[in-house]
């Protein structure tokens, strides 16, 4: 496992051998935090050959929509160009947070990425080891 970001507001690992792209966010994140951390994590991604990302989105709130057009217009195409195949999540606690994660969930499975959410960080990556 390779740290790529820790900062206050997120932590993005890769697991080299195990394709697999990892973030925590810690708390509330958003603007030039938020996409540093996915563009790092995306840059790992490709670095690699990952095929899976999971992303613990437990302390996090709903995306600002800015940051929700950068991810569909940047971040998107980039991994799915990359090869992403399967995706583990634990959603937010708060509700706001869980109705915009579930909107991504739903647009990523119909792009057929493999999605699966978990409420425990060591099931969702177990399940992704698997995959």
């Amino acid at each position: 496992m390779e740290t790529v970001v820790d900062n206050e507001f997120v932590t993005v690992w890769v697991y080299p051998d195990k394709k697999i792209v990892r973030h925590k966010f810690h708390k509330f994140i958003f603007g030039e935090p938020f996409r540093q951390a996915l563009t790092k994590g995306a840059d790992a991604f490709e670095k690699y050959h990952c095929v899976k990302w999971l992303s613990d989105d437990s302390e996090n709130s709903a995306l600002l929509p800015e940051d929700s057009e950068w991810g569909q217009i940047y971040w998107e195409p980039r991994i799915m160009r990359a090869g992403w195949k399967h995706w583990a999540l634990i959603l937010p606690e708060k509700v706001v947070g869980q109705m915009n994660m579930n909107r991504l969930v739903k647009r990523y499975s119909e792009q057929g990425v493999n999605v699966k959410i978990f409420s425990n960080p060591t099931e969702a990556l177990s399940w992704l080891e698997h995959q």
